[in-house]
């Protein structure tokens, strides 16, 4: 067993919390009833990695032992880095019948067409998820175990989620994923966050809309009783409008919305200023610990007006939290994703 693997394992140690590693180890299933008792968890963190080092090399424990343990914690524990949502598009016609062994089988494959040395390692998850983790390498050095990208498909839709990738790496993902799945192309679905559950459930419409209506939402009322006793009055059309814009109940914790302004200045007086070929750009971000829920109590309490701004009510509506505004097309959207980490 090399440097390599031992230091992959002293960064897995150092990252995992304490109050979590006997769980994770014991997913791992690797070690015998007696090298758990044998290993005190209540020892410091370098302690703990030698006397786990020691355990790996007695049993003689490859690379691919250690980064087994890393994807038991990395899916129990997602909400890690920062997650990145595309979209497949065009399906061919027999892509709906792809299951999980044909992906694997081909998505390595195609990887490995494109990429010399990668390392690909396969994993499906109890919700149906699967989960793919990629060590980068190219035609001159081995895979990078230190800073693998992980991929998160779930067979039969279209979204693929994404952290830790490249902008070097992210044609050659495309092209692999587009190929094992049966589609023509991936695009950025401009929609990201920390909270790979919270873009998850945004994008797949997995959690509880309400739809815009000239009457009191019946769903409005019955988890508001608030409502009953308000109807006609102004705190109740504020209620029911920033319910039917953003969801009702739980939201996905959403930490941030982007927007990135384009526009000509426009002042007859200042020809100098109005003749400049170049827009102006500005950014906009709005952030929260969970933003829709801000958003909501802002409309439904008057610190925001309603109805609700289209700019605003359109991330859950669209599913995204990253919009280009211009002069012609205020809803326009952009295609070109800020580079990633």
């Amino acid at each position: 067993m090399g440097e390599s693997v031992k230091t992959l394992l002293q960064r897995l140690v150092r990252r995992i919390p304490s109050e979590v590693l006997k769980t994770t180890l014991d997913k791992w299933g690797r070690l015998t009833a007696q090298q758990q008792r044998a290993l005190d968890l209540t020892q410091p963190k370098w302690t703990l990695m030698e006397n786990l080092w020691a355990i790996c090399e007695e049993n003689e424990w490859t690379l691919k032992r250690i980064t087994e343990l890393e994807m038991i914690y990395v899916i129990e524990n997602p909400d890690q880095g920062m997650w990145y949502a595309y979209q497949l598009l065009d399906p061919e016609d027999d892509a709906h019948c792809v299951e999980l062994i044909q992906f694997k089988e081909l998505f390595r494959y195609h990887l490995r067409e494109l990429v010399r040395h990668v390392s690909v390692k396969v994993k499906k998850h109890t919700d149906e998820a699967v989960w793919i983790r990629i060590a980068w390498g190219d035609s001159f050095s081995r895979p990078n175990h230190l800073k693998p990208t992980y991929v998160v498909h779930y067979l039969q839709t279209p979204y693929v989620f994404v952290t830790s990738l490249t902008s070097k790496h992210r044609p050659l993902l495309s092209q692999a994923l587009v190929l094992s799945t049966r589609y023509q192309t991936l695009k950025d679905a401009n929609l990201s966050g920390r909270k790979l559950t919270a873009i998850r459930d945004l994008l797949m419409r997995q959690y509880q809309q309400v739809f815009p209506t000239k009457c009191p939402s019946p769903l409005a009322e019955k988890n508001h009783p608030a409502l009953k006793k308000e109807q006609d009055g102004n705190a109740a059309n504020r209620r029911r409008m920033a319910t039917e814009a953003f969801g009702d109940g739980t939201l996905p914790q959403l930490q941030t919305a982007v927007y990135k302004l384009e526009t000509k200045f426009k002042d007859p007086t200042n020809r100098t200023m109005s003749d400049r070929e170049e827009p102006f750009r500005c950014v906009v971000k709005f952030s929260s610990t969970n933003l829709l829920e801000s958003l909501r109590d802002c409309a439904s309490s008057g610190f925001a007006s309603t109805p609700v701004t289209p700019l605003l009510s359109s991330i859950s509506l669209k599913g995204k939290n990253y919009f280009v505004v211009t002069d012609n097309d205020p809803g326009a959207l952009s295609q070109t994703r800020r580079p990633q980490n």
